[in-house]
């Protein structure tokens, strides 16, 4: 999880989850995950990894195929993990199966990120590509947003990671020469939120 996840599902995300509602989070990043302990309301949070996990919810079977029943969730959210699926295509319609109707899709994912295996690293969508994503899954578009909100102290930028993961030489040059005008580095990513 880097910080601009963070900052656009706050944004944009944070105020959807409501009181008792039923999420299903896709690769947690912790128990509690950082976006369950983002929002500040109680909801019913389920997980779902690859990975043999005790605290998971749920084992995935294999990339698109979610042992979940059908109309199950309110909410499917999965930050830092579309990158890794091979046939987003394929894997689009599993989270569209699960959520209940009227329910949210939510997707953030890093578009200048370096390449990073877990245990595959495969994309890097634009807003474009997700909104072509959503449309052939049957979803509606409510929020599909390139945008980074790290450093906005800086007046000029230029794409790479966030500061908490860059070298600390990298980031000190950047904290020296960022108010002179020298672009900062900072993580951009694409959040999609859609309703089945």
């Amino acid at each position: 999880m880097h910080n601009n996840s963070l900052l656009l599902f706050n944004k944009y995300a944070a105020s959807l989850f409501a009181p008792g509602a039923k999420v299903l989070e896709i690769g947690p990043d912790g128990f509690p995950s950082t976006y369950r302990r983002a929002i500040g309301v109680s909801c019913e949070w389920h997980t779902i990894g690859l990975k043999e996990d005790g605290r998971l919810t749920y084992r995935a079977s294999g990339e698109y195929d979610y042992p979940v029943e059908t109309d199950s969730y309110d909410i499917v959210l999965s930050g830092n993990v579309i990158e890794h699926v091979r046939k987003p295509w394929r894997w689009m319609p599993e989270l569209v199966r699960i959520a209940k109707p009227g329910g949210l899709i939510i997707t953030i994912n890093p578009v200048n990120w370096t390449y990073h295996e877990y245990p595959v690293d495969c994309w890097r969508i634009y807003p474009e590509g997700m909104r072509a994503l959503c449309e052939e899954s049957g979803l509606s578009l409510l929020v599909c947003q390139f945008e980074s909100l790290e450093t906005p102290h800086f007046k000029r930028f230029s794409p790479g990671i966030s500061a908490e993961d860059q070298a600390p030489r990298k980031r000190l040059f950047f904290r020296l020469f960022g108010p002179l005008g020298f672009p900062v580095e900072r993580a951009y990513d694409t959040i999609t939120i859609a309703q089945k």
